[in-house]
């Protein structure tokens, strides 16, 4: 009772998945880093079997975690490995890493020449997004020396860094053409991929598969449509309810005066921004907020079902709405 309690419809992602992959027409790499964006990456990952591909984590720990779970299907990891050991625990456990630079390919050549297994990579190329990833002039290059160290190059991939612009895209998409037939006269097999949720809403160039993120979780770039469901909702616990007349509340500085009041147990501590919680008065502390009217005592009180219009109120992403409020809640699943 004490923890956020986040509720997360797996119904809603799948449909959500379903859509999307239908929008997409191509095969969908479902990206579930961040704890699946605060949805739970194991429940999501194992509610999406038969619907997406392929799993796309960040790191080789979120990679991991997954495998130990019992997930059978591709992971990919985002970002590339940072050290030697990372690099033998990402073979080790059967994920398919990323080599960026020349440093990371430096890397799995010696992971693989530790554990004696031939490393599955996709090649980053970075288009415009610099992040991470090889010129795209060099991304041929690159290819030829992982297959002189022993290194399957399995995938070739960047991102849009504004899909909705289409003379950003095509420039985008042009880069990335040149990378993805460097990366196929030395590995004829390898995948691309480049869309994102708004790669494939703004009409991203058909690439072999297409990583879907946000929209898993029912959240779509501004001005498009699909008949996504939003898959999670928040709640806090009613710790506390009195009616005080004429008294201040709280700090000095939030000294007003109200009737019914209640306490949230929860608080900045939990990730929430300390202002701007409807019906709280003043500023959240670290772990309680008080709020006006009342509510029984134990009820557990539904805080966030839109996170995007939280985000609105604060100048931020609904992404880091998400993965900031779900962080340490407790995950009550419907199926």
């Amino acid at each position: 009772m004490q923890s956020l309690l986040a509720r997360v419809s797996l119904s809603a992602i799948r449909h959500n998945a379903n859509c999307l992959g239908r929008e997409a027409s191509r095969p969908l790499i479902a990206v579930v880093k961040d704890d699946a964006y605060g949805h739970g990456a194991v429940e999501v990952a194992f509610a999406l079997h038969g619907v997406a591909s392929c799993f796309a984590v960040a790191t080789v720990e979120e990679g991991a975690m997954l495998r130990a779970a019992g997930i059978g299907e591709d992971i990919l990891v985002l970002t590339p490995a940072l050290s030697e050991e990372e690099s033998v625990r990402l073979i080790l456990y059967g994920l398919i890493g990323c080599i960026a630079s020349a440093p990371s390919l430096s890397l799995t050549a010696r992971a693989a020449y530790l554990t004696g297994r031939t490393p599955r990579v996709h090649l980053a190329v970075n288009t415009g997004m610099n992040r991470y990833g090889f010129r795209p002039n060099l991304a041929r290059s690159a290819a030829k020396r992982a297959k002189k160290l022993g290194i399957g190059v399995e995938g070739v991939f960047s991102h849009y860094f504004e899909p909705s612009d289409p003379a950003l895209r095509k420039g985008q998409e042009a880069a990335f053409s040149v990378a993805a037939e460097g990366v196929r006269e030395v590995f004829p097999s390898a995948i691309s991929h480049l869309s994102a949720t708004g790669g494939v809403l703004f009409g991203g160039e058909g690439c072999d598969a297409v990583r879907i993120g946000l929209g898993l979780y029912g959240y779509l770039p501004a001005g498009k449509f699909l008949p996504v469901r939003r898959a999670m909702k928040l709640y806090a616990t009613v710790s506390h309810r009195c009616t005080r007349f004429g008294e201040g509340i709280g700090y000095a500085a939030d000294r007003e005066h109200y009737g019914k009041i209640h306490t949230l147990r929860l608080g900045y501590g939990d990730g929430f921004f300390r202002e701007g919680l409807g019906g709280a008065v003043g500023k959240l502390c670290m772990d309680a907020a008080v709020c006006t009217g009342d509510a029984p005592f134990g009820r557990r009180k539904l805080i966030v079902d839109n996170f995007e219009a939280y985000a609105a109120r604060h100048g931020t992403s609904v992404y880091e709405a998400l993965v900031r409020l779900a962080s340490k809640a407790e995950k009550e699943y419907i199926r």
